[in-house]
């Protein structure tokens, strides 16, 4: 077990009559398809738990399942024989507060039980939180059975409506099987910023030029350390692209030696979503405002640290491979570069005289040497491992979830 393997605790179910509900336990989850729900069973799925596909909103995309169509009062009563609990997750947004209302009112009529999964204390999708925090109020009241991602989220919530939430960690978001890249070798220690299309809560302006002074700061102290920012050419905030851009542009007149570097173009793929974040020593998180993190997960499933602004609870996922820093404050961020470069090393002779080296450039990262750079045998080994302790954990966050419906069940 390492220091990031978080532990499991959920009391015993009680005994439930078979006869009185279907077995499996047919869950409506609202998403099925994201791939959080996705990997909350093992690969070969549950035989307890039967988790409904969604049913897609008319003329959607291949694989949208927003807005969610079974999050409705009409549509629940209308197939209420057809499904034994709802487990809700995401797309309150979709939503009025009035409506979520009328949903809870009609699963309290037809004795439905209601799972509530507080993934979001704040929306990342929104600016105004005022909805959302009346929405997320009436559900965790309301719901049968909470579950949150943190212990940090478990308090706060207990904190702000008198209900603590069981834990249940976040499962890995890279497949558990297939190649994973481990990314390219590189002399100059890389920080990188996936800024994407620029949803709410991304403070780009802020980040970039945050991070922008870190490395002039790490650079001056005798770092080859690069900023690289991806930006997809399609954004929702175009002045704000431009911004980045602009400031980008004049961290240096020789892109051979910027100090940030801006990658543009189209909406990665998750396979070249993964390889981007492969080729960095260290992951930047851009939040202005959030709570929980998919990003930190497929971090930690490729082995990269993440470095992320004192926002929600990100940093409480996975502890050993995040440092935090004071939003805006250079100083801070360089300070916790240089901690991220620095996990993991092993304890080889030449990590010793790395580490040597760096120590005599107090606030320096480490640089090649570092035993799970990018491109290197330890990167790989730790991808390797993290694989093994997830697989471990995906059986017990099944097995929690089992536990929590059966509740749920008995309860409603």
């Amino acid at each position: 077990m390492t220091a990031d393997t978080v532990r499991i605790e959920v009391e015993p179910a009680p005994v439930i009559d078979p006869v009185a509900i279907h077995a499996p336990i047919r869950v409506l989850s609202v998403p099925s398809g994201h791939p959080y729900v996705q990997h909350l069973s093992v690969d070969a799925g549950d035989p307890a738990v039967e988790r409904l596909a969604d049913v897609p909103p008319v003329g959607a995309a291949p694989g949208q399942w927003w807005p969610p169509v079974v999050f409705d009062p009409e549509w629940l009563r209308t197939h209420a024989d057809d499904f034994d609990l709802v487990h809700l997750h995401f797309g309150l947004e979709s939503f009025p507060p009035e409506h979520v209302e009328r949903v809870v009112e009609t699963l309290a009529a037809l004795r439905k039980p209601l799972v509530y999964t507080v993934h979001d204390l704040t929306n990342p999708q929104l600016t105004d939180q005022e909805p959302h925090l009346a929405q997320v109020r009436r559900l965790v009241v309301a719901a049968d059975a909470l579950i949150t991602l943190t212990d940090a989220a478990a308090a706060e919530t207990e904190d702000r409506w008198g209900r603590r939430p069981t834990t249940i960690p976040h499962p890995n978001v890279l497949p558990l099987d297939g190649p994973a890249p481990v990314g390219a070798p590189s002399e100059r220690i890389v920080v990188g910023m996936h800024l994407r299309d620029l949803r709410p809560n991304i403070d780009a302006v802020v980040a970039t030029r945050t991070l922008l002074a870190a490395v002039a700061l790490l650079r001056a102290r005798g770092a080859d350390v690069v900023g690289r920012i991806h930006l997809n050419d399609r954004v929702r905030d175009p002045e704000t692209a431009a911004r980045v851009a602009d400031l980008v542009g004049r961290s240096s007149s020789d892109v051979q030696d910027a100090d940030l570097e801006l990658v543009r173009g189209p909406r990665l793929s998750d396979a070249d979503l993964a390889r981007s974040i492969a080729d960095l020593d260290v992951a930047l998180l851009p939040y202005g405002h959030g709570t929980h993190s998919g990003w930190v997960e497929l971090c930690f499933d490729l082995g990269v640290p993440v470095v992320g602004p004192r926002v929600g609870h990100a940093a409480d996922q996975h502890p050993g491979s995040f440092r935090s820093f004071d939003r805006g404050d250079a100083e801070s961020l360089a300070a916790a570069i240089t901690e991220a470069t620095a996990m993991g090393a092993s304890t080889s002779a030449t990590t010793a005289t790395v580490q040597a080296q760096t120590a005599a450039r107090p606030g320096s990262p480490a640089r090649a040497g570092s035993s799970t750079r990018p491109g290197s045998p330890a990167r790989a080994d730790r991808i390797a491992a993290r694989r093994a302790e997830r697989r471990v954990e995906r059986r017990a966050i099944q097995a929690a979830h089992r536990a929590v419906y059966a509740a749920a069940m008995a309860t409603a």
